[in-house]
């Protein structure tokens, strides 16, 4: 367990300039923010109207009107404040700061006499506060909103919404606990215990870590809190039926079913799993408690080599959102949910924090090249809540185990967490590039960026280039202005086997620990290291006890994931299979695929007799052809930007 002193990436002193990911920064900067504020005041034609910042506005007295929406609707407004504030780091916009203010203003006056804030509560429900935490999302949202005033006071200085949350951390405080006027309850969606830890970082208040731990530690104790408060509420549920079985009965839905301590699988609701477990591994590591960091390795190490999908998809079943068991992977009714890969980046960040090993940093990256950007469309305006690896349109409005998956990206949601989530996730890129230890600098992303860290009281400068992940070639130079003694730890990418690297033209060989190659040194202006990334499409094969993948082949370049799409290969993807000996060409793309690596190889098509006045089942083997067919793989995250279609990620192999 790595105890050193880890310090937040300052994205204010962080320039994104990567030709690939800059230009995701600039789209979020420029179409995003603009067009999710759109939706929250409800200007998005044909799409599901948000309410949220109506809300508010009421719960202000500002307006008249009711609650419309989701529980959860005010998390909504606070992720999108989030982005907003790390937006304004990359780029100051008056214009925009100038909103986020008004937005600040609007919470600070709807806010309570003690610190309360939840216009669900305060506009439908007044009088329940605090008697349904497995259902309805008050620590949640307050999380959120934690988060988003940690994010804008270090964006901006301003104390306006951190002392909103303040606020109502503080009255959170008095209202669970130990002590016998208490609640001795912890939230059904955690969010908060990693908010908690945030919050806790910029204040220094003990308080906040003290809760954090509570909610941790309290989870899963025995009489069980969900029956408590179920009793006293009448044996109602919010969500009725649904609510009955997966948020009460089901206590593994929360990972509320035992102890933390005792637990050992990923389990229920992913993106519930992977935020409650961002929360721990970050208290884990600034506590020194042992007992949550083995949870930590415990349930990491079964939820990627067990439960992850290669896309760094998780969360494999519609109903609940939700895992299931060891291998259980489909692919065509998977839900992968695009919350729980962000979900998942978070928790992968917070264990390199504490483990300084490259495997998470690998998941993480895996997590933001396909899931995370797949769950946006190229202009912007467009979102996948469930990332499925497999589709077959013409079924999908027939059968009802597809009801969760869309064929197209949609322009809202009527429960829309994952739009301003994705948004959030890609501005404050920074935090996730780096990690700055009091010992070294862990490089573990790739992306074109300029950082400037203060060392032992001196500015170490330093800038990424490439065209990374479409090039193999990356280089890291110093800039500064006097001689800086520090290591900086490089990631080797799992998927890479053979690295090359240049320090100032000579090839380095150095140490490799846990994943990085750390260089020990005076670094001066003029340094420069080169790595040499080589990146071949390699095919990628299951675990033989995932039975979805029998038989079949993926491919992968670098950290991205390829799939087949219609618009390239024709319809009945599944009538296509890949030659095991084919070599793989790579193309340049064209349309909304420019500046991408497409990868075509040889494959065939096999033409069944399949007439409509044929048998459904018949004895004799139906006639079959196999014609060659040149086949188009293309990055999965770029999928669906042409329209309604079949794509497939997983091909059949022919020996």
């Amino acid at each position: 367990m790595y105890l050193s002193t880890i310090s937040e990436t300052d994205l204010r002193q962080l320039t994104v300039n990567d030709p690939f990911l800059g230009e995701y920064q600039r789209l979020v900067r420029n179409v995003v923010i603009p067009y999710q504020w759109e939706a929250l005041n409800n200007r998005i034609p044909d799409a599901e109207p948000s309410h949220a910042i109506d809300n508010f506005r009421i719960a202000a007295g500002q307006q008249a009107g009711e609650f419309y929406g989701m529980v959860f609707q005010d998390s909504d407004v606070t992720k999108w404040l989030e982005a907003v504030a790390w937006s304004l780091c990359q780029q100051p916009d008056a214009e925009l700061e100038k909103t986020a203010d008004e937005v600040i203003d609007l919470l600070a006056a709807a806010q309570c006499e003690d610190g309360y804030l939840n216009t669900w509560y305060m506009l439908k429900e007044p009088g329940l506060r605090w008697t349904n935490l497995a259902e309805c999302h008050e620590l949640y949202c307050a999380g959120h909103l934690f988060e988003a005033a940690v994010a804008f006071y270090k964006a901006t200085g301003k104390r306006t919404l951190l002392d909103i949350a303040c606020r109502f951390a503080d009255h959170i405080y008095t209202v669970f606990g130990p002590g016998e006027n208490q609640l001795h309850g912890y939230p059904g969606h955690p969010e908060i215990e990693l908010a908690l830890m945030r919050l806790y970082e910029v204040t220094g208040n003990n308080d906040y870590l003290a809760l954090a731990n509570y909610f941790v530690e309290e989870r899963g104790a025995q009489p069980h809190y969900y029956d408590i408060e179920y009793e006293k509420r009448g044996k109602t549920f919010h969500w009725g039926n649904w609510g009955e079985a997966w948020m009460i009965k089901d206590k593994a839905y929360t990972h509320a079913h035992k102890p933390m301590v005792e637990q050992d699988e990923a389990v229920g609701h992913a993106v519930r799993s992977v935020y409650l477990m961002t929360g721990i591994a970050h208290l884990a590591r600034i506590s020194g408690d042992e007992s949550k960091r083995q949870t930590c390795l415990r349930i990491w190490n079964n939820m990627v080599q067990r439960r992850m999908y290669i896309t760094g998809g998780i969360g494999s079943q519609g109903i609940g959102e939700a895992f299931t068991s060891d291998y259980d992977l489909p692919n065509d009714t998977a839900y992968s949910e695009s919350c729980a890969s962000i979900g998942l980046m978070m928790f992968a960040r917070r264990m390199v924090e504490m483990e300084g090993d490259g495997q998470y940093a690998d998941v993480m990256e895996r997590a933001l090249y396909n899931t995370v950007l797949g769950g946006m469309s190229m202009d912007g305006k467009h979102f996948f809540y469930v990332n499925p690896l497999e589709t077959y349109p013409k079924a999908i409005p027939f059968n009802h185990i597809y009801e969760h998956v869309k064929p197209v990206r949609q322009r809202w949601f009527g429960c829309a967490c994952c739009p301003p989530n994705i948004a959030r996730t890609l501005v404050a890129l920074g935090h996730y590039i780096f990690t700055p230890r009091e010992d070294a600098l862990l490089i573990n992303l790739y992306v074109g960026n300029s950082l400037q860290v203060m060392v032992g009281g001196k500015p170490l400068d330093i800038t990424i280039s490439g065209n990374y992940p479409w090039d193999e070639q990356v280089t890291i130079s110093i800039n500064s202005p006097e001689p800086v003694e520090h290591t900086l730890a490089l990631r080797i990418p799992g998927w890479c086997d053979a690295l090359k690297v240049t320090l100032n033209g000579e090839v380095y060989c150095g140490a490799i620990d846990k994943g990085y190659l750390h260089i020990h040194r005076s670094w001066a202006a003029g340094d420069v290291i080169t790595l040499q990334l080589p990146m071949p499409v390699r095919r990628v094969y299951g675990n033989p006890l995932v039975r979805h993948l029998a038989g079949k082949v993926a491919l992968q370049r670098g950290p991205l994931v390829y799939c087949l799409e219609q618009a390239d290969n024709g319809s009945e993807l599944q009538t296509l299979s890949l030659d095991k000996g084919s070599e793989f060409v790579e193309v340049a793309g064209t349309g909304v695929m420019a500046n991408k690596i497409l990868i075509q190889a040889q494959g065939h098509r096999q033409t069944l007799d399949a007439s409509q006045d044929k048998p459904l089942y018949q004895f004799d083997q139906p006639m079959t052809r196999s014609a060659p067919q040149t086949l188009t793989f293309i990055p999965w995250f770029s999928w669906a930007n042409r329209g309604e279609g079949e794509m497939r990620i997983w091909v059949d192999e022919d020996c």
